[in-house]
């Protein structure tokens, strides 16, 4: 929450600039936010880019992009934040959404591409991002250096196949990868390439070494389930998204949760919550508290929100192909492919995901 001290002290610093180049409406936006939200999309033209919106959907800033992009990263050590390009793309974006600094473009090497997602270190100085190696089909994790251009230092295996979200845990030292199992390959597009033989498990990698800390699968009845989004409770589990990709009548649940003791179960979801889901996760948020736990879906249309303690839904909310939320101050803020941010329309069909910039 940017309260009336952080505001006084962004202003007093570069902010002041940044509040300059906008427009009145959106400098009027700025002025009523308490936080900031960046997100992606295509606007009428087929044209990419990114925004910042406020809690209620206002548009503050956008700026153009050259593809798709997927997921967002932040660091408020850094100032910076990293759009990534949405799978097979091989481009990011760093951008200092506070001084307004130019955006640095940069790319992975031959023989890989991005999965839209990847995390600062603690400090800020470092990247990871997820990657593919295509040709063998094995996930990796691409080490940059986040001080300058963004240039590729290094790599990690995730010990598994098609990484997707990457998270950093509370110890700041700890990378948890959601290795969704499913090989794919560029010269196929978006064909799942491995599904009768694919294992999606959830690993804890060492950041600074790259050692296998943890290494945790789903059942076997649940093969076909792709572990893809996450994000960790504050009693040390992981509250996680999975998309599924087998039978449409199979009783399985995309909400799963892997507590401290390594134990992975799905959260089973009464109706008509599992009907909003539809067996699809697109996103996962947790509330600044950590006591609520929101999970959407494109394919069923919606989100729903879960008490962590209970594990049983307490609030929902049925939206057409909604995939994008947060959480913030004031509640979630959700987007849709069909232009709804927040409380607000616009003429722009917002991508998967929405960062919050503090």
């Amino acid at each position: 929450m940017v309260r009336a001290l952080e505001r006084r002290a962004f202003l007093a610093g570069a902010g002041a600039a940044f509040v300059a180049g906008l427009s009145p409406r959106s400098a009027d936006a700025f002025d009523r936010s308490e936080m900031l939200f960046a997100t992606a999309y295509m606007d009428e033209s087929r044209s990419y880019g990114f925004a910042l919106v406020n809690q209620q959907g206002e548009l503050v800033y956008r700026e153009t992009m050259p593809g798709r992009a997927h997921g967002f990263t932040w660091s408020e050590q850094a100032g910076k934040a990293v759009a990534f390009a949405r799978r097979p793309g091989t481009f990011a974006i760093a951008f200092d959404p506070i001084h307004r600094n130019p955006p640095v473009l940069f790319h992975t090497p031959e023989g890989r591409h991005f999965y839209g997602h990847g995390v600062f270190s603690r400090d800020g100085q470092t990247l990871y991002a997820a990657e593919n190696a295509f040709d063998a089909g094995l996930g990796k994790i691409g080490i940059y250096d986040a001080r300058g251009s963004f240039a590729r230092i290094g790599e990690l295996d995730t010990y598994g196949v098609g990484p997707h979200e990457i998270i950093m845990m509370p110890d700041g030292r700890t990378l948890a990868v959601a290795n969704g199992g499913i090989r794919t390959h560029p010269d196929f597009g978006r064909a799942k390439l491995n599904l009768a033989e694919m294992r999606s498990q959830i690993v804890f990698i060492n950041a600074r070494t790259g050692e296998r800390r943890g290494d945790f699968g789903v059942n076997s009845e649940d093969q076909r389930m792709s572990l893809r989004h996450m994000v960790p409770g504050r009693d040390g589990s992981l509250w996680i998204g999975g998309q599924y990709q087998g039978d449409a009548l199979a009783p399985v649940s995309p909400v799963l949760r892997l507590d401290g003791n390594g134990d992975l179960r799905p959260i089973e979801m009464p109706e008509p919550a599992a009907a909003i889901l539809s067996d699809y996760v697109g996103a996962v948020a947790i509330s600044p508290d950590g006591r609520f736990a929101t999970f959407s879906s494109p394919k069923g249309g919606g989100y729903v929100t879960i008490d962590v303690a209970t594990r049983m839904p307490v609030a929902q909310l049925t939206q057409p192909r909604t995939s994008g939320i947060a959480a913030g101050s004031a509640g979630v803020i959700a987007s849709s492919e069909h232009g709804r941010i927040g409380l607000n329309d616009h003429p722009l069909h917002w991508d998967n995901h929405i960062t919050a910039i503090g």
